[in-house]
């Protein structure tokens, strides 16, 4: 096997905690949820990269999502209970767990790079907590 780079190949561990490199295209999400039986008992292991604040809030129903700061800084901000709860996310590797079914978004201070362990099935992105669909 040959050294890849996670920003352009996620891995998904499945149910039986075997890995599969993904290659990041345009249909990757489609690609997964195709692949992986809706991406039933999957995780996704990733790395973005961000200059701007996430576009939506999201939430994992499914499960746990681990977050490492690889550069860079963010802030958090997770809906717990109806309101807003802030985390500074400001030094590399700071590692946050986002409870399962709890929604959250960040707001990027310059660029940064996080390390994502996502349990994708159903998860949901919306303009605000609460609304939206998986």
């Amino acid at each position: 096997m040959k050294p890849f780079e996670l920003k352009s190949t996620f891995v998904v561990v499945d149910s039986t905690l075997s890995c599969s490199p993904v290659e990041v295209g345009p249909a990757l999400y489609q690609e997964l949820d195709d692949r992986f039986s809706g991406f039933r008992q999957c995780l996704l292991v990733a790395e973005y990269s961000f200059d701007r604040d996430w576009p939506t809030w999201e939430m994992h129903p499914a499960g746990d999502e681990i977050l490492y700061l690889l550069s860079g800084r963010a802030e958090l901000r997770l809906w717990v209970n109806g309101e807003t709860r802030t985390i500074p996310f400001d030094r590399p590797g700071a590692t946050v767990v986002i409870p399962r079914g709890t929604w959250h978004t960040a707001h990027i201070q310059g660029e940064c790079r996080i390390l994502f362990i996502t349990p994708g099935e159903g998860t949901i992105n919306a303009a605000e907590p609460g609304e939206g669909k998986g």
